[in-house]
């Protein structure tokens, strides 16, 4: 048997999920199973066919990469994709963790020492990606929390936080008069 190795993939509910396959040579023949049942095959001149719960909600490609479509939690489990490239067998193991979907962030907001603090938080077990973008300014603050002195603000500006995992982001809005004392 050829070289063996097993990796740890993260998808959440709802995304396309791409297993990592990088492979250089020619794939004659490739085989997915998910926890020894097969779910996906290719072969040289082929269609790809497939089985099971992924029937209808798969691709294989010609280089053996597998795109799980609209992931469900019940997708979890150990994939392992053996491919025959005409002259060894070779075989990838992944193990798919699937994360619920991204809640919504929460703003919160206080004042201190002339400046307003607006706060990002959301509930999720993976590490999530923030950023603020005020209406007023191009910019954009790769952070949690976000200070904006209290003279520059006006009635209507507007701050939006985006939290990101993977391909997903989500976003909430506040307007900064509303924090005001």
């Amino acid at each position: 048997i050829a070289h063996i190795y097993c990796k740890d993939m993260v998808g959440i509910m709802g995304e396309n999920f791409t297993f990592p396959v990088q492979i250089d040579q020619k794939v004659v023949e490739a085989v997915w199973k998910k926890n020894k049942d097969k779910v996906a095959e290719w072969e040289e001149q082929n269609k790809a066919t497939y089985f099971g719960p992924l029937r209808d909600r798969s691709v294989l490609m010609e280089n053996g990469s597998l795109t799980i479509l609209n992931l469900e939690k019940d997708d979890a489990g150990t994939y392992a994709l053996q491919y025959w490239d005409s002259v060894e067998d070779h075989h990838l193991d992944f193990l798919l963790v699937v994360l619920d979907s991204l809640p919504e962030p929460k703003i919160s907001c206080n004042t201190s020492d002339g400046e307003l603090v607006l706060n990002c938080t959301a509930n999720f077990q993976g590490p999530l990606n923030y950023a603020w973008k005020l209406s007023n300014s191009p910019h954009s603050y790769q952070n949690q929390e976000l200070s904006i002195p209290l003279e520059t603000i006006d009635a209507t500006t507007n701050a939006t936080c985006t939290i990101k995992f993977s391909q997903m982001e989500r976003s909430s809005e506040i307007s900064l008069i509303e924090c005001l004392p």
